[in-house]
C-alpha cells in the first residue's frame, strides 16, 4: 500500500473523478439496455475495484448492488477461465455458490491493466428478466440451484479480446427473451469497458501512486467515519424477532428470523444464527453476495445517511469494515450448496427492518417504525402467435414507517429496494398487459401515530393473452409493527381475479408458476408502515387532511387520534380534541 499523503483539494479533485465514472457507467447501462427492468426500473450497480477486491467507487443505484460485486470477484478468483486474467478478457458470473447476489443478477467484469500490469477490475451487476430457468423470469418452488437456469462461473466471454462465439451461442439459445438478455449483456459490457478506459485516464492525469494512495485515504476516511458513528452507541447485544410467511411450498410454516446486534466498542457484529433452517425451495438467502450486503446496507443507511450525518461518506470498501455478519451454514441467510437461492430479496430487507428494531432503545431518532419490508417481486410471461415469448418483470411499491420527524412516504420502494416503477404506457406499448387499477390503498389504514405510516401501492395487471406468473412477497400474517407507542400498519395481499369464471381467489405472499388465462388480472395490495410516536400527539391538521384525503376514518380520527372535526365545515374543533385526547390519554 503506498504510503504517499494526499493533499485535502488534490483527495477531493480524485474522488469526485472516480465518483462520476461509477455514476457514467451505471448511466450508460442504463440508456443501452432493452428489458425495462434495467432500462427503467434501474436494478444494477456498478464501480470500479482495486486488485484485492476493493470498492473504489460504486454508482447510487439500487443498494442490493452495492457492496455484492467483492464477493463476485471473490468467486470468479476461485473459478477463471485459464485461471488467470489477460488484458482483454470479458468475464460473465452469477454462481450462488461463487459469490454472486443471485443468479438473475449477471456481472461483467473486466480486468484494467495499465502499462501491462493488473491494477483493477471494472464490473457492473445488473437484474435480467430470463436465463432460462424452470419458469420464466422468477422462480420460487424448485429443488436445486440448477433449475435457477444457466450458471456461470468465472466464464470469459471474450478472451484476450477474441469473441467466445460458442459461449454466446450458449446464452442465446437456453433463455426465453434471448435477444434482450444478449442485448442487455451487451450494454453492461459497454459500461464496464467505459470504466476501464476512465480509469485509466485518472491514471495517465494524476499518476498511479496519486490515484491508488487517494483511494486508500478515501476508503479510510469511509471507515473512520463510520467507526465513530458505531463507538457512540452503547456497547452490548441488541436484539429482535419475526417472522416470513413461508417457503413457497409449506404453507403455514412460518420461517423464524431472529437477529442479534453486537456493539462493541466502534465494530458491530450482526449475528443471524437462531433464524430459520434452509428452505426446501429457493427461498434461501445466498451469504456472500446477498446476507453480508444487507447488514452493510444497513447500517449505511443508519449511521452514514447522506441526510442526516453532518458530512456525505464515500461508498467504498471501509464503509463495510467495521461490520462483520454471522449465519451458520445450513440456515436460511447461509444455505448449503445445491439449495437453490433465487428468491433472496424479501428475507434480506426485512432482516434489515428488524436490525432498525433492535437499534430502536439506543437509536430513538435515527430509527422508523416497521416498514412494509418486503418487495413484491412479480413475473408475467406469455407465448406469443409467432411462438416466442414475452416476459415482463416488475417490482410493486411498498411504504415506509413512520419516521422521528415525519411520517413514512407512502408507494415507494424501501429499505433495500430502490427500483424505480415501470412506465404505464411504456408497458402497453411493448407488451400484451393492460394496469387496470394503480393507486394508494383505500381498503385500510396506515399505522397510526404521531407520524404515521406510509401508505401501500394498490397495482392490478390484466393479461392480454393465456400465460404465467410468479409472485414473491411476504407480511401477509406478519404487520409491520409501530414503534414508541405508535399502532401497528397494515398487511399485505394478493388476489387473482378471473375473467372466465368470475371469481376472486386470494393468494399466498408468493408463488410460483401459476398458469392464468386471457384477461385475467393480478391485484396486488402492499403493507402499509407503522405508526411512530403516540397518535395522540398527531397534529390534528394533519388527521384532518388524511380523513379529506379519504386515508383514515371520521371514526379513527376521533377514536384513535383524539381529534373532533367538523366535516361540513373541513374544520378542527380544537377544543373537544383537547378534551377528547385528555379522555384517552386517562384509560
Amino acid at each position: 500500500m503506498s504510503k504517499l499523503k494526499v493533499d485535502p483539494i488534490t483527495l477531493q479533485v480524485i474522488r469526485g473523478a472516480i465518483d462520476t465514472i461509477a455514476e457514467e457507467m451505471a448511466h450508460v447501462l442504463l440508456r443501452m439496455s432493452f428489458s425495462s427492468i434495467i432500462r427503467e426500473s434501474e436494478d444494477l450497480g456498478a464501480g470500479l475495484f482495486d486488485v484485492e477486491f476493493n470498492p473504489l467507487c460504486e454508482s447510487e443505484s439500487t443498494p442490493m448492488h452495492i457492496g455484492s460485486i467483492p464477493g463476485y470477484l471473490n468467486g470468479i478468483k476461485a473459478s477463471l477461465d485459464d485461471g488467470q486474467w489477460f488484458d482483454g478478457d470479458v468475464v460473465v458470473h452469477n454462481h450462488p455458490y461463487f459469490g454472486s447476489s443471485h443468479t438473475p443478477d449477471l456481472a461483467i467484469v473486466i480486468p484494467i491493466f495499465y502499462r501491462g500490469e493488473l491494477v483493477g477490475y471494472s464490473a457492473n451487476t445488473a437484474h435480467h428478466i430470463d436465463i432460462g430457468a424452470a419458469t420464466p423470469g422468477l422462480i420460487i418452488d424448485v429443488p436445486d440451484v440448477f433449475a435457477e437456469g444457466m450458471l456461470f462461473a468465472g466464464t470469459k466471454l471474450y478472451r484476450r479480446g477474441e469473441r467466445n462465439d460458442t459461449m454466446w451461442n450458449y446464452i442465446r439459445r437456453n433463455s426465453r427473451a434471448a435477444r434482450q438478455l444478449v442485448d442487455d449483456i451487451k450494454a453492461q459490457i459497454a459500461s464496464a469497458r467505459l470504466g476501464a478506459k476512465r480509469f485509466k485516464e485518472q491514471l495517465d492525469r494524476y499518476g498511479r501512486d496519486l490515484v491508488f494512495a487517494a483511494c486508500n485515504q478515501l476508503m479510510d476516511y469511509s471507515e473512520t467515519m463510520l467507526r465513530q458513528r458505531i463507538a457512540a452507541i452503547p456497547d452490548g447485544e441488541y436484539r429482535a424477532e419475526g417472522w416470513l410467511d413461508d417457503d413457497g411450498r409449506n404453507r403455514d410454516q412460518p420461517l423464524p428470523v431472529k437477529v442479534c446486534v453486537r456493539v462493541i466498542g466502534d465494530r458491530i457484529e450482526v449475528d443471524l444464527t437462531r433464524s430459520a433452517p434452509q428452505t426446501l425451495t429457493a427461498y434461501n438467502v445466498p451469504f456472500e453476495g446477498s446476507t453480508k450486503v444487507a447488514a452493510f446496507a444497513a447500517f449505511g443507511k443508519l449511521l452514514l445517511d447522506t441526510a442526516t450525518a453532518p458530512t456525505r461518506v464515500p461508498s467504498n470498501q471501509g464503509s463495510f469494515r467495521p461490520i462483520s455478519v454471522t449465519a451458520p451454514l445450513g440456515t436460511i441467510f447461509n444455505p448449503k450448496a445445491p439449495a437453490a437461492a433465487e428468491a433472496r430479496f424479501t428475507q434480506c430487507n426485512f432482516m434489515i427492518d428488524l436490525i432498525l428494531k433492535a437499534m430502536a432503545p439506543v437509536l430513538p431518532g435515527e430509527i422508523i417504525a416497521g416498514s412494509s419490508a418486503s418487495i413484491s417481486f412479480t413475473s408475467y410471461a406469455g407465448v406469443k402467435p409467432d411462438g416466442n415469448y414475452w416476459v415482463f418483470l416488475e417490482v410493486n411499491e411498498g411504504a415506509y414507517g413512520g419516521r422521528p420527524r415525519s411520517d413514512g412516504p407512502d408507494a415507494i420502494e424501501n429499505l433495500m429496494a430502490n427500483t424505480r416503477n415501470n412506465p404505464l404506457d411504456d408497458r402497453a406499448m411493448h407488451l400484451p398487459m393492460i394496469c387496470d387499477r394503480y393507486e394508494l390503498r383505500d381498503d385500510v389504514a396506515p399505522g397510526a401515530g404521531r407520524f404515521r405510516g406510509g401508505i401501500g401501492v394498490v397495482k392490478a395487471q390484466r393479461i392480454l393473452t393465456d400465460g404465467i406468473i410468479t409472485h414473491e412477497s411476504e407480511r401477509h400474517t406478519n404487520v409491520p409493527w409501530g414503534i414508541f407507542g405508535g399502532k401497528p400498519g397494515a398487511l399485505g395481499k394478493c388476489d387473482i381475479c378471473s375473467v372466465a369464471g368470475g371469481e376472486t381467489r386470494a393468494m399466498p405472499s408468493k408463488f410460483h408458476g401459476l398458469a392464468v388465462k386471457k384477461g385475467d388480472v393480478m391485484a396486488y395490495c402492499s403493507p402499509c408502515g407503522g405508526g411512530y410516536g403516540s397518535p395522540l400527539e398527531r397534529d390534528p391538521q394533519k388527521v384532518l387532511d388524511d380523513v379529506l384525503d379519504g386515508f383514515c376514518s371520521a371514526r379513527d380520527a376521533a377514536d384513535v387520534y383524539g381529534v373532533v372535526l367538523d366535516l361540513d365545515a373541513e374544520t378542527v374543533d380544537l377544543a373537544a380534541t383537547e378534551t377528547r385526547r385528555a379522555t384517552l390519554e386517562a384509560r
